[in-house]
C-alpha cells in the first residue's frame, strides 16, 4: 500500500509520541528496580516503586477533562505539548537527586511525571483517532504497538546497559532530552479540521459509566478482557521460567528484553496491514489462532524438552503474537469511541485490558506454583481455545464499521 507524504507524517508523529511516553515509563518501572537492588535496597522499597503505574490505571478519571476542553486536534495538540514539556521538566528535576539519599523524593517526582505522561497518552489517543480515517486506524494501532514495544526494548534493555557506562544523573538527563526531541514531529504539524464543539461541551466527568450503556458493549468488553488472556500468563512467568531452566540474568535480559520485544516491534506494522487487507472479521480469527499456536508451543516444549533454539523460537513467537493482538485491540478500540469522547472512551477500553492483564498475571503465579509451568501452559492453551470458540458469539464486524 502506498502512503502519501501527509499520511506518513501522521504515522511518524504518532510513533514518536508513543515512544516518548513508553521509554521513560519502561525505564522507571523495570530498570530502576534492578538498579535499586544493585544498591542493596530492600524488596519492600522496590515494591513501592510499582505505585508509579497507578496513573495509567486511574487515568480514565481525568480523561473527560481532556475531551471536555478540546474541540479540535489543535487543542488535543496543546494538551500533548504541555503534558510532554511538563513530563520532560520533572524527569530533568529527578536527575538532580541521588537515588541513595533521595529515594522518597524521586518516587514522588516519578509519580508526578508518569501522571503527566498518562495525560499525554489520553490526548495522543484522541489525536490519533481524529487524525486518521477509519480505514487507516489499523496502521495507527501499529504505530501505538510499535512505539510501546520499541520503548520497552530501549527503556528496559539498552538503558540498563547504558547505566553502567553513564550513571544515574547523566542517564536521567538524557531521558529528559529524548522526551523533548520526541515532540518535534508534532511541533512541525498544524491542526486539522475541528469536530462539533457542541458535542464536546456535553462530555460528562463520568463518561466511563455511560460508555458501558451502549448497545452491544458487553460483548465488546468481553473481547477486551479475554482476547490475549492466553498469552499474558506466559509473558508474566517467562522470566521465572527461564531462571528455573538455568539461564543467567544476562541471557534472560537479552532473550526477553531484546529478542522478544524486537519481535514485537517487527510484527506490529504487518499486523496493521493485515487488518486493513483482510478486514476485522477474518483478522480476528487469524490472530486468535496465532495466540493459540504460541501458547501451545510452550506446552509442547514443556513435555518434549527444551533447548536454547526452542526457547528463542518460543519467545519470538510469544511476543509476535502479543504484538499482533495488541494492534487488533487498539484498532477495534479506536472504532468504538464516540464523537467528542475519543480520549475518554479509548482510555476506558485500554484500562479494561490493563486490569484484565493484572488479574491474569496474579493468577498465573498461583497456577504455576500449584500446577507447575506445564500446568500454567495448558491453562493458557485452554484460554486461547475458549476465545477462539467464543468469537462467533462475541464478534460482529458490523459493530466496528
Amino acid at each position: 500500500m502506498n502512503l502519501s507524504k501527509k499520511d506518513t507524517g501522521k504515522y511518524v508523529t504518532i510513533l514518536s509520541l508513543y515512544l516518548a511516553q513508553s521509554i521513560p515509563m519502561s525505564f522507571f518501572s523495570t530498570v530502576v528496580p534492578v538498579i535499586m537492588r544493585m544498591e542493596k535496597y530492600s524488596l519492600v522499597s522496590i515494591g513501592l516503586l510499582q505505585l508509579i503505574k497507578l496513573p495509567w490505571i486511574l487515568k480514565f478519571l481525568w480523561a473527560p477533562i481532556v475531551d471536555r476542553t478540546s474541540s479540535s486536534t489543535r487543542q488535543y495538540r496543546k494538551w500533548i505539548l504541555y503534558s510532554e514539556l511538563f513530563y520532560a521538566l520533572i524527569i530533568l528535576c529527578i536527575g538532580f537527586f541521588n537515588l541513595k539519599s533521595d529515594f522518597t523524593t524521586i518516587v514522588a517526582l516519578v509519580l508526578i511525571a508518569i501522571t503527566a505522561s498518562a495525560t499525554q497518552d489520553i490526548a495522543t489517543d484522541a489525536y490519533a483517532i481524529l487524525s486518521l480515517k477509519k480505514r487507516n486506524r489499523s496502521l495507527g494501532g501499529s504505530m501505538q504497538s510499535a512505539g510501546t514495544f520499541a520503548g520497552t526494548l530501549v527503556g528496559s534493555g539498552l538503558l540498563l546497559m547504558a547505566y553502567t557506562h553513564f550513571g544515574w544523573n547523566s542517564l536521567i538527563f538524557g531521558l529528559a532530552g529524548f522526551v523533548l526531541i520526541a515532540i518535534v514531529p508534532i511541533l512541525l504539524r498544524r491542526s486539522e479540521e475541528p469536530y462539533d464543539l457542541q458535542e464536546t461541551k456535553k462530555v460528562s466527568f463520568f463518561e466511563f459509566i455511560s460508555f458501558f450503556r451502549q448497545k452491544g458493549i458487553v460483548k465488546h468488553t468481553l473481547i477486551l478482557l479475554f482476547f490475549y488472556s492466553g498469552l499474558i500468563g506466559i509473558l508474566t512467568m517467562l522470566k521465572p521460567y527461564l531462571v528455573d531452566l538455568g539461564y543467567s540474568m544476562k541471557q534472560i535480559g537479552f532473550m526477553s528484553g531484546i529478542v522478544g520485544t524486537a519481535a514485537g516491534v517487527l510484527m506490529s506494522l504487518p499486523a496493521g496491514f493485515i487488518i486493513r487487507k483482510m478486514g476485522f472479521s477474518k483478522a480476528i480469527y487469524l490472530f486468535a489462532a496465532i495466540n493459540l499456536i504460541a501458547a501451545y508451543y510452550f506446552h509442547f516444549i514443556g513435555y518434549t524438552g527444551t533447548s536454547m533454539l526452542k526457547i528463542y523460537i518460543g519467545i519470538a513467537l510469544l511476543w509476535m503474537a502479543y504484538a499482533m493482538s495488541s494492534v487488533f485491540i487498539y484498532t477495534i478500540a479506536m472504532q468504538k469511541v464516540r464523537k467528542g469522547r475519543e480520549g475518554s472512551d479509548f482510555t476506558t477500553q485500554i484500562v479494561i485490558t490493563h486490569l484484565s492483564s493484572m488479574i491474569i498475571a496474579i493468577l498465573s503465579g498461583k497456577i504455576a506454583d500449584y500446577a507447575g509451568y506445564n500446568g500454567l501452559f495448558i491453562t493458557e492453551v485452554l484460554l486461547c481455545l475458549f476465545v477462539l470458540m467464543a468469537l462467533p458469539l462475541l464478534f460482529n464486524s458490523k459493530n466496528y464499521q
